[in-house]
């Protein structure tokens, strides 16, 4: 199974509403940088995003937490690619604390999960 995950600090120009919280599109943004990786490994080519088949916002990100964005590719077609996408925060800033405290999470915390479809045309695979 191809597999690929990135990390990421949420800055506070990430932040697009009140309290420091972050617009959902922007977890989208990191699945379709992983997804780009993915076809990348798989075809050599960066290949087209098809669609979303679900998206699940299933906790807030705010700014100050850091998020590792993972993927895997499920299934193959001849030019199609499902993937899945998980996106888990594994620090979170504590301003209760003070402004620049943060804590690894124990147990990271699953903030969004997806699944998509990619397309590498035939004509672009190279592997």
């Amino acid at each position: 199974m191809i597999e690929a995950m990135i990390r990421v600090r949420i800055g506070a120009e990430d932040a697009h509403y009140g309290g420091g919280l972050v617009d959902g599109a922007h977890l989208l943004k990191l699945f379709g940088d992983v997804a780009t990786e993915l076809l990348i490994r798989r075809d050599g080519d960066e290949g087209l995003f098809r669609a979303y088949d679900s998206i699940d916002f299933l906790a807030p990100v705010s700014a100050g937490d850091f998020i590792e964005a993972k993927g895997w590719i499920e299934e193959e077609g001849n030019t199609s690619r499902k993937m899945k996408f998980e996106a888990w925060r594994v620090i979170a800033p504590r301003t209760d604390l003070s402004d620049s405290a943060a804590d690894l999470l124990d147990q990271p915390v699953l903030v969004c999960r997806a699944s998509g479809t990619c397309i590498t045309p035939k004509a672009k695979q190279r592997k």
